[in-house]
């Protein structure tokens, strides 16, 4: 099955860069380019592409409202934010808007093509405990973000699990803490997804971390 991918960036080069490498491969395909967050909403709905690479600083429509309206439309594209730092707040707003992981401009070209196929299939691009540190360091730094999910559909057993992806603890490392089967706890998470409305596993860190369940560390 070949990979649909949108391009969303401002800088004609920089698309063109990206095309050339995700064309190169047999299972990817750019399926259209988006120089503002506008046109890469509209894309996205025309063409259903598996996942957008969607640039932060655009015109017209920034990427972080770009993300949000397009995880408001249903879309099942995943969103890969790209940055050119290595850790900053506009990446903390892009994953609260629904942006599966983040990625930075000067990756290699293997680290490109891997990212996209990993979001597309669901699987964490970030480590749990690569966001845990992104959040503790800006959770204050987007005060206008949109309230969590709420927990009142959870079961217990099924926020206690929502609270140890929050500490990024994996699928094994869960089921012993709480002497479950891996199948059992994976059941939870998948649970936990659906109950909220979530992505992905990246997305419920930062709802754990919005709800409180986890406290940010301390510097």
């Amino acid at each position: 099955m070949t990979l649909r991918v949108v391009l969303a960036d401002d800088q004609a080069l920089v698309r063109t860069g990206f095309r050339m490498i995700i064309d190169a491969r047999e299972d990817l395909e750019v399926v259209g380019e988006a120089s503002d967050g506008l046109e890469a909403v509209r894309l996205t709905r025309e063409l259903a592409p598996d996942v957008v690479l969607m640039d932060v600083r655009m015109p017209v429509v920034d990427g972080i409202e770009a993300t949000r309206q397009i995880g408001a439309s249903g879309s099942g594209a995943r969103v890969l934010v790209l940055t050119t730092w290595d850790v900053d707040a506009h990446v903390v707003a892009a994953l609260r808007a629904g942006a599966s992981g983040f990625l930075l401009k000067d990756m290699y070209p293997a680290e490109l093509v891997n990212a996209i196929r990993l979001t597309a299939r669901g699987d964490a691009l970030l480590a749990p405990a690569v966001l845990s540190r992104v959040l503790s360091r800006f959770l204050r730094a987007t005060p206008d973000a949109a309230p969590p999910p709420s927990l009142q559909d959870l079961s217990g057993r099924e926020r206690e699990v929502l609270t140890l992806i929050g500490q990024a603890l994996s699928n094994a490392e869960i089921a012993e803490r709480l002497r479950l089967s891996e199948a059992t706890v994976k059941n939870h998470v998948t649970a936990v997804l659906r109950k909220l409305g979530l992505r992905d596993r990246v997305q419920a860190v930062v709802a754990a971390y919005d709800h409180g369940l986890v406290e940010p560390r301390r510097p």
